[in-house]
């Protein structure tokens, strides 16, 4: 079984040695393939940036990465070193895509735009199972508990596929609170939050330029959501489903 990592925060980040640990303890051959600068905000975007016409890849070492990983810098956003993994790129086809752990939650609706559930999401539409997980700090100070939760999670996919659960066609985003494993209270299954953490006042300055500013949303105004589990300490699973075609209403024919 063989696993591939990536994340949207770039090679340098300490978060992809724990999904790696996270992935090599449970017996998968693991490679390392992450942009070789952060992506944030790339969804799932296939953009690249090419070398006399091929992606430019150059081995680098991710830091606190396990002895024995190969590890890869690439100039391209998360979904395409998804897709291009789907095919081969980085070694035989991947059995798994871990994507993380994230700098910053990635919860409610705005997952739209995350380049770490792009990246899982890619590999969901190529049929491989995907987890994406973040952790909610801009500079964690508690991995360890990140690596308690998707040791968990990891074990329940491995667990589901062999019980003919349908995961190649789902992702699960999970999200960790920074906090010490003896204060997380658990892991709860979560519906998506309208929007999420952050959200987007646009407005026109005297010279008629749009102003983009951002804010925090309010957490607690959806308290059983991933958000709001997520603020009160709970580590949260959301199992995402994309894309979907909705037959329940009909657009009527032309002709």
């Amino acid at each position: 079984m063989r696993a591939l990592v990536t994340n949207d925060d770039g090679i340098d980040s300490p978060g992809l040695a724990v999904l790696a640990g996270a992935a090599l303890d449970a017996g998968y051959e693991v490679v390392v393939a992450a942009p070789a600068r952060e992506s944030s905000g790339a969804s799932a975007s296939l953009l690249g940036a090419e070398r006399d016409g091929r992606l430019a890849v150059e081995a680098r070492p991710a830091p606190g990465l396990p002895d024995g990983v190969t590890s890869y810098a690439v100039r391209a956003a998360p979904a395409l070193i998804a897709f291009v993994a789907a095919y081969g790129g980085f070694g035989p086809r991947p059995d798994l895509v871990l994507s993380g752990a994230n700098k910053g939650a990635n919860t409610g609706n705005a997952i739209l735009h995350s380049g770490t559930v792009g990246a899982a999401l890619s590999a969901m539409t190529h049929g491989i199972r995907s987890l994406a997980v973040s952790v909610d700090a801009a500079e964690p100070q508690h991995w360890d508990t990140a690596r308690l939760v998707t040791d968990h999670v990891l074990a329940w996919m491995d667990g589901a596929a062999s019980d003919d659960v349908p995961l190649d066609r789902r992702t699960l985003n999970v999200n960790v609170p920074d906090v010490p494993p003896d204060r997380l209270r658990g892991l709860r299954q979560a519906p998506l939050a309208t929007f999420g953490l952050v959200q987007a006042n646009i407005h026109e300055d005297g010279d008629r330029h749009l102003v983009l500013q951002y804010s925090g949303t309010e957490r607690h105004s959806e308290p059983d959501s991933d958000t709001g589990l997520l603020t009160r300490g709970w580590a949260t699973a959301t199992l995402l489903v994309a894309p979907y075609a909705d037959a329940t209403v009909e657009v009527p024919g032309l002709g």
